[in-house]
């Protein structure tokens, strides 16, 4: 076990934050010198780190974060060595199976994933599902492909390889990719599928989102599937995708909220890629934090699952929330928020629910 907190610790890059004496949020009964640690997506990173200094400076209630994808976040929490995961897919039954005991998914905000490319001398262009398959599957491999062309009338395309960047770590950002490409691509779904992990026809391998769109910032040519948040923080180009109601969009937070405008179940586990919403931007997902139902394990405290359920609690009030679109990201719908609130309330140490 301490061998395992060691790797977490040393792949992880910490967002710690310090203490203030002005406790405004936090009930008496939680000590304001608990601290908390969570490990996962990278999709979220950002915000998270926004939220957690809010929170530090509020509360004096210390939170770090390791972001090492939705697959480490998952691992971590199985093995009981954070808080809480974080990550882009939600767990399937069978999934949940695996890990020691029962789980909720509280979702925090949602995104798009972009499809960003690096080629200075084309501005824009447009992609449709069915170009943006052929990609990645290995059958586009020319930038002048007389299929782009012919989907991008005057635009000057050049002679140059497509050099496809996608995640080689375990990724909910390749899962909300990946269910958007076999919900468009029978081909896709035959060939590759769905999933956190897969075996990629083509393509370089990049370590989470910063590795995506580091990747593909210094490689002339290059097209891959980012987190919005980091190709707008680097201001990659992003090409504009045709929905499933035939209109080209660009993704921005007005276009993955609209994504959002369905039904969610109880338990908040939902895809929102190829939504059929006109104005949506087709690649758009959730993001969750995950924590067991029953808190009382490893010796954890009454005070310290105290702590962790009012962070959480915070993270879904208007305050919070208003944060997501300063770093491109969009907030939940209301009714996502009230779901994500019942959820928080079922979870119990020794049986007994803490929140009311």
């Amino acid at each position: 076990m301490k061998t395992l907190i060691t790797m977490v610790m040393a792949l992880t890059v910490f967002f710690a934050v310090g203490k203030n004496p002005n406790n405004n949020y936090v009930e008496s009964s939680v000590a304001s010198d608990v601290s908390l640690s969570g490990a996962g997506s990278t999709f979220a990173a950002p915000i998270y780190k926004v939220l957690f200094d809010m929170y530090a400076k509020k509360t004096g209630v210390e939170v770090a974060y390791g972001a090492i994808g939705s697959g480490g976040g998952i691992r971590s929490l199985h093995d009981r060595v954070v808080d809480f995961g974080g990550s882009d897919a939600f767990l399937t039954d069978e999934k949940i199976k695996d890990l020691p005991a029962n789980i909720i998914h509280m979702p925090t905000c949602l995104g798009a994933v972009v499809i960003a490319y690096n080629l200075p001398e084309v501005k824009s262009f447009k992609l449709t599902s069915e170009l943006l398959a052929k990609i990645f599957l290995g059958q586009i491999t020319k930038w002048n492909d007389p299929q782009l062309k012919a989907n991008n009338p005057g635009v000057n395309f050049p002679n140059l390889d497509i050099t496809v960047v996608h995640r080689s770590d375990g990724s909910g950002t390749t899962a909300i990719f990946s269910d958007y490409l076999n919900k468009v691509s029978k081909e896709w779904a035959d060939k590759v599928g769905a999933g956190s992990s897969l075996e990629w026809p083509v393509g370089l391998g990049g370590k989470g989102n910063p590795g995506v769109a580091g990747t593909i910032s210094s490689t002339k040519g290059a097209l891959g599937y980012v987190g919005s948040e980091y190709a707008f923080a680097q201001k990659i180009q992003m090409a504009t995708l045709k929905n499933s109601a035939g209109k080209y969009i660009e993704p921005t937070i007005a276009s993955a909220s609209a994504s959002a405008n369905g039904t969610f179940p109880d338990d908040t586990r939902v895809m929102l890629t190829n939504s059929s919403a006109p104005d949506a931007y087709p690649i758009c997902g959730l993001t969750w934090i995950l924590i067991y139902k029953e808190q009382n394990y490893n010796g954890r405290s009454n005070a310290q699952v105290l702590a962790m359920l009012k962070l959480l609690d915070w993270m879904l009030t208007p305050e919070a929330q208003a944060q997501a679109p300063l770093i491109n990201y969009a907030p939940l719908p209301k009714a996502a928020v009230a779901k994500a609130k019942a959820i928080l309330r079922t979870v119990t140490y020794d049986g007994k629910a803490l929140l009311k």
